[in-house]
């Protein structure tokens, strides 16, 4: 499964850089993230629950951040499964500065396997779409708080 977009934030790249590279302020964005704990450098076990269809349920994995380019660049590589089945995949992000705003643009490659591939690349896709830009707009919720304090 390929995915990919972009979303614009209200805020300069450095502090957009920075939110991205801060585990607990991602834990608060991602759906369902009950845990974002490092294992080592830019290496995190995470535990999600998710409520959403066929894709219901607890997944525990590992995620690991490479190829970094501060402020502008860096790849999330991760796996990890559940009853339902399992994810391998990577999302690659670029952020770019336009005046006092952030464009960031993403890319994921994903392998999926057990019950919840015989689903469908559809219903998958959108689910995905679902809960990407959820996390993107608590993220745009989460800078806008840490303006006004």
């Amino acid at each position: 499964m390929n995915l990919d977009g972009n979303f614009r934030f209200n805020a300069p790249r450095e502090k957009v850089w920075k939110f991205f590279m801060n585990p607990d302020m991602l834990a608060k964005c991602l759906p369902g993230c009950e845990k974002l704990e490092a294992k080592g450098e830019n290496s995190y076990e995470a535990i999600v629950k998710i409520g959403i269809s066929v894709v219901k349920g607890e997944y525990s994995g590992k995620v690991e951040l490479k190829d970094i380019v501060t402020p502008s660049h860096y790849r999330l590589v991760g796996e990890g499964g559940g009853l339902s089945g399992f994810v391998k995949g990577e999302v690659t992000m670029d952020l770019e500065e336009e005046s006092d705003k952030t464009i960031v643009k993403w890319k994921s490659v994903a392998q999926i396997g057990g019950l919840i591939a015989g689903v469908g690349q559809r219903m998958l896709s959108g689910v995905a779409k679902i809960l990407t830009n959820q996390f993107f707009k608590d993220m745009e919720k989460e800078l806008t708080k840490e303006e006004s304090l």
